[in-house]
């Protein structure tokens, strides 16, 4: 499943099992990505703490579509496959739009974003790929750029902090080698008013 020791769920003893059961899906499902933890289990916990408030907290204002197409972006940049798979599956949903979800990855794949987003969307994607792929040529300009935009300091917050989870969650897969396999794509703690609900479904 990937490269280190991992425990899964009939195998997990009490503690680590009442983790599994806050994260899990349909039939005690746990994502790869999660299970990957497993050895540390208080690293599964800083994990989703920080998964759940950057994409999945009703007191962020971005559009939830918007900052999951961020983070396929930064995971896209970083060749993480596996997030690129699980989120691009829930930003369909979210979309409901077959035709706007492939003319999205098109637009990834032949870096023509600029054609697909509205100016404020595309500033922020700009953010991104340079805080993903050049962090220390940010400076105050990068922010002044997004203001012109109307994005608000808290939305820049945002933006900032899903791009810092996505770089550590494609590090995390990519470093230790988890894959797809057995995984139901596209889940999410989608119950944003209650951050400590983490249940995938």
């Amino acid at each position: 499943m990937f490269w280190i020791d991992h425990i899964n769920y009939k195998d997990a003893d009490s503690s680590l099992r009442k983790i599994y059961d806050r994260v899990s899906g349909p039939g005690n499902k746990v994502d790869n990505i999660l299970m990957a933890h497993s050895l540390r289990p208080h690293t599964l916990l800083g994990h989703m703490a920080l998964y759940k408030n950057v994409i999945h907290n009703s007191n962020n204002t971005l559009p939830k579509w918007y900052l999951e197409a961020v983070g396929i972006y930064v995971s896209y940049l970083n060749h993480c496959d596996y997030c690129v798979d699980h989120h691009f599956t829930g930003l369909k949903r979210l979309w409901n739009d077959q035709k706007k979800s492939e003319n999205f990855m098109i637009a990834i794949k032949k870096n023509t974003l600029q054609e697909f987003f509205d100016k404020k969307w595309f500033e922020g994607i700009v953010y991104a790929h340079l805080l993903t792929m050049n962090p220390r040529k940010i400076n105050k300009n990068d922010i002044y750029r997004l203001r012109a935009v109307n994005f608000s300091d808290a939305e820049i917050l945002e933006v900032n902090q899903v791009v810092g989870y996505f770089n550590y969650a494609n590090r995390t897969v990519l470093g230790l080698g988890v894959h797809t396999e057995g995984d139901v794509l596209g889940l999410s703690p989608n119950n944003s008013d209650d951050p400590e609900n983490w249940n995938h479904d």
